[in-house]
């Protein structure tokens, strides 16, 4: 027991130590000398400055996958930054190959990265970020998503208690509305597990899960 808690914290201390944000699943970590590949091609990519690597699991497949991220740029409650992602060979199919365009280096490979952009929700003293809002206000979102965060909600016959308690409330992905209802999105409160949505009705001031579904990998 002990040397598997000197294990995670010698490698917590590894992954933190040196300029970047990093975000590994157990089966996809990457060494300080891969990293610097990674950061090499996404940089001939097209990327500046690389702010954040991650990698994730490519459900239902055993294979995964990197994500390359470049600095933010804010103004106001906007958000954006770039996005690449990212192939090793050893973590895909041995069949896999670079696609026509895609810059290739060592066991890396990867096309051309695309802008990602977010608005900020604010909360209390908290801020949370949402990829997409639809014929809503961000004030308006704001509301609802504190109302989630504390629990203020009524659930429809429809909704699942036990599934509900899986949503990432922290975690909200959109907002749109569409006649009398809003449809809200979330994340499960696992990694790579799925998402929600939600379709809410709010009467009065008050909010319903009218029904719930859900989408896993």
């Amino acid at each position: 027991m002990k040397n598997t808690l000197f294990a995670f914290i010698t490698l917590t201390l590894t992954l933190s130590c040196y300029g970047l944000d990093r975000d590994y699943v157990p089966r996809a970590i990457l060494t300080r000398e891969q990293e610097k590949e990674v950061i090499t091609l996404a940089e001939k990519c097209g990327i500046e400055s690389v702010s954040r690597i991650s990698t994730h699991n490519m459900y239902p497949s055993p294979f995964r996958g990197i994500l390359v991220q470049g600095i933010e740029q804010t103004k106001g409650r906007e958000v954006s930054y770039q996005v690449l992602g990212m192939s090793y060979s050893k973590w895909l199919d041995p069949a896999a190959k670079p696609g026509k365009g895609d810059i290739r280096m060592g066991n890396f490979w990867a096309g051309k990265p695309y802008v990602r952009k977010q608005t900020i929700l604010k909360v209390g003293k908290e801020e949370y970020r949402v990829g997409s809002i639809r014929d809503m206000t961000a004030e308006e979102c704001e509301k609802i998503l504190g109302m989630l965060l504390k629990g203020e909600y009524e659930l429809g016959s429809a909704v699942n208690k036990k599934t509900i308690d899986q949503v990432g409330w922290e975690k909200p992905s959109s907002f749109s509305k569409r006649g009398e209802f809003i449809s809200a999105g979330f994340l499960h409160k696992a990694k790579d597990a799925g998402f929600f949505d939600l379709q809410i009705k709010m009467t009065g001031g008050k909010i319903k899960i009218e029904q719930m579904f859900q989408a896993i990998p």
